[in-house]
């Protein structure tokens, strides 16, 4: 892949009156002097601008199930073709990707791929969307806007996997770029929010709202279970209240099992029977759409028809095992749409993980 600028100029940014620039593409509001960083680590001040130092540069790709997103209504089974960059705007103690997202070194950076050949490489190894992953695409949006970009040109879909921390005029240009996206609700507590990751919850809530009710964009939410911290029946309680209420009864919601990594090694691994309990209130509260995940539970990954509680996909983990839906994705029983995107068929790709080895740019 041919060489990338490693600076780009940044969209999102103001001079401030004391000679400082401040970022203003998430609520961090970062100021910065001359050869200052943000805390994502990867948005600085060059001059008298700031710029995106990880524009075009990868930490690696890989072509997984769209599952492992996770989204459960988009396309299933179909590849996805995953990608990152390196750091992050939130300071999560528990992340489960710290290796990428808290990294400070460039060095890890290694492929250097431009927005059109991001789609090229889609279309090369027959993925049916992109996802920008692994670390949180807010703070490469540039760079991930135009890849989308490339992406719809060339017939692709395109997938964000983000915490949503972001400032409302970058959230509107982001999210239009996009066709799905699966976003962090890490808790429905604001203490949580700051205590372990830096950060508030209302920005995060404002994310979901606009993503469901002002884009074309598919919404799935997933919430990191963890013993102890944002796992109590009155939390989970109020989450699921609000999704229904504020987002539809539609929206799937995912629940996956937090194991110690990066700055938390306690509690111990999520248990099933929490996930359980959190998916039965979650369902209690209205929600059609609960899912499990980093578990093995077949049944907390099958899909039910809303209206007459067919089974409509059958999954065990990332592998289909049944799929029901005709081709304009309703039920075969009832005719009830099922909410989401779909095909007449699914994608077949299954439980596989395909590396790509990017040769680095010279």
């Amino acid at each position: 892949m041919s060489a990338m600028p490693q600076h780009h100029p940044a969209r999102y940014w103001h001079a401030l009156s004391d000679g400082r620039i401040q970022c203003d593409l998430c609520p961090r509001d970062c100021k910065l002097h001359e050869g200052q960083r943000g805390a994502c680590f990867v948005r600085a001040r060059q001059g008298d601008a700031m710029v995106l130092t990880t524009y075009g540069r990868s930490s690696g790709f890989c072509v997984d199930p769209i599952e492992k997103k996770p989204l459960a209504h988009f396309y299933p089974s179909t590849p996805v073709l995953s990608f990152g960059t390196a750091g992050c705007n939130l300071t999560c103690k528990f992340c489960q990707n710290w290796d990428i997202s808290k990294s400070r070194d460039m060095d890890k950076l290694a492929a250097q791929v431009s927005p059109t050949q991001v789609a090229q490489m889609a279309q090369h190894f027959k993925c049916h969307s992109v996802a920008f992953t692994y670390n949180d695409p807010v703070i490469f949006a540039e760079y991930a806007m135009d890849a989308a970009a490339a992406c719809r040109a060339a017939g692709i879909q395109t997938v964000a996997v983000t915490a949503g921390y972001i400032h409302a005029a970058p959230r509107r240009d982001f999210f239009d770029q996009m066709d799905a996206a699966n976003i962090d609700l890490k808790a429905f507590e604001d203490g949580f929010y700051w205590r372990l990751a830096s950060a508030r919850l209302r920005p995060v809530l404002d994310t979901l709202l606009h993503v469901r009710h002002h884009t074309r964009c598919w919404l799935e939410i997933t919430t990191l279970l963890i013993p102890g911290k944002n796992d109590s029946d009155a939390e989970l309680t109020a989450l699921s209240q609000w999704i229904h209420r504020e987002l539809g009864a539609d929206v799937p919601l995912h629940f996956s099992a937090y194991r110690p990594a990066h700055k938390m090694t306690q509690p111990e691994r999520t248990p099933l029977e929490t996930l359980i309990r959190a998916r039965r209130i979650a369902m209690d509260q209205g929600l059609h759409h609960v899912y499990t995940g980093n578990v093995h539970w077949p049944e907390g990954g099958t899909t039910h028809c809303a209206h007459c509680g067919s089974t409509l996909i059958e999954r065990d983990q990332y592998t289909l095992k049944r799929y029901r839906l005709d081709a304009q994705g309703q039920c075969p029983d009832c005719g009830h749409a099922l909410a989401g995107r779909f095909a007449a068929t699914h994608g077949g790709f299954g439980n596989q993980r395909i590396p790509i080895r990017v040769q680095a740019g010279r």
